[in-house]
């Protein structure tokens, strides 16, 4: 998410034509899917906690209900904050549709997806559905005359818009759905063993995912509505979906890896120090991350850069402003720690597939 937001914002436009910024624009491109996706997981995850802790399906979709509506208006808050900080925006930027305008409906849906089915099996199934529905409809969506007879603040959720709609419910409702079928996975796995199961058949899945999109892609297409690959086409969903699969699979088997005998060697303690506890904490902070770093990239607080560094100065630039982000992390919950202790939350020690 950084890296996406600091090259676009930062690279010089004559360096805006080679293969490296494109390579890093497509990396970039996996941010928002991220987001959408392990926002999914978090879905199922809070929702089986809720579930085993009151007993009752009921409480644990209004909870997870309750915090889709509060990242929703967190959105509109995010734009005001943006609207007074960095003035000279037209008032109607205010009610452009972002990631969290997208996320917040996607959790209550996802939430209400989670008590509608009683079983693992059914769960994982419907939330698989909904994710293929969404993707599937999408060209098929935007291209259709009724869209047109919605009011314009809901047009702005279906389709495109110009600089009004950096994302559209369709297809990346589908990503959070796509997470919460795995968060179930993940969830019903009580052992190692089943971890390991998951961990393979992730990697598995994700592999046909890819290699299914890349093969439909090759084909005729089956819709008679134009549909681009970089944006409304189910096969860079599949294919998007399919990497992230993958990488879930990989970066969760890596401790286990790294000593399979003894969780506390030398080499399994690099591992965390080196870079799965920061990747952990800005996991886990990843709703700050996002409001605090999006004004600093494109605000006042880095004109004086801005469109103006070569390609390899702004992956210097994204390296440096990843790591002072991880320090504000640190501060942040260092001060709610020492004012607030009822406001922090304990940081694991250990993260994997597991633990998420």
């Amino acid at each position: 998410m950084i890296e996406a937001h600091t090259v676009d914002a930062w690279t010089r436009v004559a360096d805006r034509k080679t293969a490296l910024f494109g390579y890093l624009t497509i990396l970039g491109g996996f941010a928002a899917p991220l987001f959408l996706f392990l926002a999914g997981t978090g879905v199922a995850l809070a929702a089986g906690r809720a579930f085993e802790r009151s007993g009752r399906r009921r409480t644990a979709v209004e909870m997870v209900c309750r915090r889709g509506l509060e990242i929703f208006i967190l959105a509109f808050l995010f734009r005001l904050q943006a609207f007074i900080v960095t003035p000279g925006s037209h008032p109607v930027t205010l009610f452009r549709v972002d990631v969290l305008n997208v996320m917040g409906p996607a959790i209550v849906a996802a939430a209400i997806a989670w008590g509608a089915a009683r079983r693992v099996e059914m769960r994982v199934f419907l939330y698989a559905s909904l994710a293929a529905l969404v993707a599937m409809t999408t060209p098929i969506v935007r291209a259709a005359s009724w869209v047109d007879r919605l009011p314009t603040w809901v047009q702005l959720y279906v389709r495109p818009a110009g600089d009004l709609t950096t994302f559209t419910l369709l297809p990346w409702a589908g990503f959070v759905f796509a997470g919460s079928a795995v968060g179930v996975l993940i969830a019903s796995a009580r052992s190692g063993e089943a971890h390991r199961r998951l961990q393979i058949g992730l990697a598995l899945g994700g592999a046909a995912l890819v290699a299914g999109g890349f093969y439909a892609a090759s084909r005729e297409s089956i819709y008679a509505v134009q549909v681009s690959f970089w944006t409304s086409s189910p096969t860079w969903f599949a294919i998007r979906t399919g990497i992230m699969l993958v990488a879930l699979a990989l970066l969760s088997a890596i401790p286990e890896l790294g000593d399979g005998r003894e969780q506390t060697s030398m080499g399994s303690k690099f591992l965390w120090a080196w870079w799965q506890a920061p990747l952990a904490r800005l996991g886990r902070a990843s709703l700050f991350v996002y409001w605090i770093h999006v004004e600093l990239v494109y605000g006042y607080a880095s004109w004086l850069w801005r469109l103006r560094l070569p390609v390899w100065g702004s992956v210097a630039a994204w390296m440096l402003f990843t790591a002072l982000i991880h320090q504000l992390i640190i501060g942040r919950d260092q001060y709610l720690a020492r004012y607030f202790p009822g406001a922090a939350i304990p940081f694991p020690r250990r993260a994997g597939l597991s633990q998420a």
